[in-house]
């Protein structure tokens, strides 16, 4: 997929993506503390299955779930020398079991380490960006990025080792500040000066707290807008689980209130399942 096909798909309407990986993952029987790029590669029939239920649901494009597996990441997990390894076993079965007519996104994600070295960013993100580019993505996304330095090491990147197209998006507060200092407006604006194909925001909150934060960024860039929040603000249970409290159907109102806004690229984070993005198809998408 071109940059420009890319764009022009966006502009036609909404994209809608898939649900979330994780907590989906957890239900399925993956244990808390793993890596979890390595474990789907030891039980790929669970990712085959999350991702088909998605597609049956109604998403247009899966994403290859590649989240966490860059260099400095697998790291602590002493996996840094299976980097290839796991990217490219992921990317080989998302492919080879993607239904004819769904893009394929492959994802990177933050180090969760503010003070993380320019350099040492940008050499990260390119190993990993070229092993799911050379895999057969058709785009690319920098997701739940903290701040605007490591989305712009993702982005620069992105375009130093392959010619796809690359969405930029930022997990916020509410109010659109970055967890890194800044906040999401500028950082539209600057990832849409350098190059971004689409940029916005996912994860952290949910979409009912986001209609003014994706109006204001579609003000602010000439690109189409990412809106993939969580179920609602998680609450921590007494067991130390992350409850969402948002049901499908409002999701899907307030899903809809977004794409209103501006939005064009959606999807579910964090406590999304299918039913979920089964109810933001029938309210999103054109019939």
């Amino acid at each position: 997929m071109t940059r420009e096909e890319f764009r022009a798909r966006l502009e036609q309407g909404p994209l809608l993506g898939d649900g979330a990986n994780g907590s989906n993952l957890m239900k399925a029987g993956m244990p808390k503390g793993v890596c979890t790029e390595k474990w789907i590669c030891e039980h790929p029939q669970v990712m085959i299955d999350l991702k088909h239920s998605f597609i049956e649901a109604g998403s247009q494009f899966s994403s290859a779930p590649t989240f966490t597996a860059n260099r400095i990441n697998l790291a602590r997990h002493g996996l840094e020398d299976q980097t290839y390894a796991i990217n490219s076993t992921i990317m080989k079965i998302a492919k080879d079991n993607l239904p004819e007519g769904i893009y394929l996104s492959a994802s990177v994600t933050t180090t969760s380490r503010i003070d993380e070295d320019y350099g040492r960013l940008l050499d990260a993100y390119s190993e990993q960006i070229k092993i799911i580019a050379d895999g057969g993505a058709d785009f690319v996304m920098a997701a739940t990025m903290l701040g605007l330095e490591e989305t712009m090491a993702a982005l620069e990147a992105c375009r130093a080792v392959c010619d796809l197209p690359m969405g930029c998006s930022l997990t916020i507060e509410s109010d659109g500040s970055l967890f890194y200092g800044g906040n999401i407006f500028d950082a539209a604006e600057a990832l849409a000066e350098m190059g971004a194909d689409a940029v916005g925001i996912n994860c952290s909150t949910g979409p009912d707290r986001l209609e003014a934060v994706v109006r204001n960024i579609k003000e602010r860039v000439d690109i189409p807008v990412i809106a993939i929040p969580n179920a609602g603000m998680p609450i921590i249970d007494e067991k130390g689980n992350a409850v969402y409290p948002m049901g499908p159907d409002e999701y899907a109102k307030y899903m809809k209130k977004l794409v209103d806004a501006g939005a064009r690229m959606i999807g579910g984070c964090c406590g999304t399942t299918p039913e979920y993005i089964r109810k933001v198809a029938e309210t999103c998408l054109p019939h």
